[in-house]
């Protein structure tokens, strides 16, 4: 339970943090949240409103930490799919990538899978 309340305290931080950003000053967040890693579009307001999305949820995880813990599975899978399909071919081609926003991405895929409580998500399934 303490390791759910965590990575919803850490997704209301970081979340909060990058959906503001994205949606309010997304010339900024070029610079900020994606390193220069990405040229400006309004595809970052669209990232915005995702993390804005993660953000209530996790903010309402703190107080239905299993019911809530899809949102965790839901990260797991967007993360690992962007490194996978994003992340590793730009590191590959040497093309330009937010690194930070990698690392951060990595260490959640790799912290997620011991944290999801996957009985109470897959358990009812028969």
């Amino acid at each position: 339970m303490m390791g759910l309340w965590t990575m919803y305290t850490a997704n209301i931080l970081v979340a909060g943090w990058i959906s503001w950003s994205c949606l309010f000053f997304p010339e900024r967040a070029v610079h900020t949240v994606f390193t220069n890693g990405f040229v400006y579009s309004e595809a970052i307001r669209l990232v915005g409103a995702l993390w804005g999305g993660i953000f209530v949820l996790s903010f309402l995880g703190l107080f239905f930490p299993h019911k809530m813990s899809l949102v965790l599975l839901f990260q797991l899978i967007y993360k690992g799919s962007w490194l996978l399909f994003a992340a590793l071919p730009a590191i590959r081609t040497g093309k330009p990538y937010p690194e930070s926003m990698a690392a951060f991405f990595l260490v959640w895929v790799i912290v997620l899978p011991f944290v999801i409580p996957w009985k109470q998500i897959f358990g009812t399934l028969h």
